[in-house]
């Protein structure tokens, strides 16, 4: 079984930053890609940034030059820096991982999602 824990949510005015961590942990033998993703009331879940394994990133373009997506692979982590924070970036901010269990099935794990409120 893989296990993803997140922190890093909360309220913050416009402007302001946060930073999201997802560990994860459990039957690990490679990660190939982390991800974030949000989900705002009302709309549909999109993908924010992710990462490969060899570093290359991808993100949407609402959030380019603003957020910074990064991983630890020795801690099987990644990390979203959120900065110059916007209000229509409030949503919940779920990561992703895929990857292969020791096993050598293929999975694909979802975090419990954490709240990002940006409000003055």
């Amino acid at each position: 079984q893989v296990q993803l824990v997140e922190s890093g949510g909360g309220l913050v005015q416009p402007g302001g930053s946060l930073r999201l961590s997802c560990a994860a942990s459990g039957s690990i033998f490679s990660i190939r890609v982390m991800g974030w993703y949000r989900q705002a009331p009302g709309k549909q879940r999109e993908l924010v940034a992710a990462i490969t394994s060899g570093g290359n990133t991808n993100y949407a373009d609402s959030v380019k030059g603003r957020f910074t997506i990064s991983r630890d692979n020795a801690k099987n982590t990644v990390y979203l820096q959120m900065n110059s924070l916007k209000p229509e970036d409030t949503a919940v901010y779920s990561c992703n991982v895929g990857g292969t269990g020791l096993t050598g099935i293929p999975f694909n794990r979802w975090g419990q999602g954490t709240q990002v409120t940006v409000s003055s």
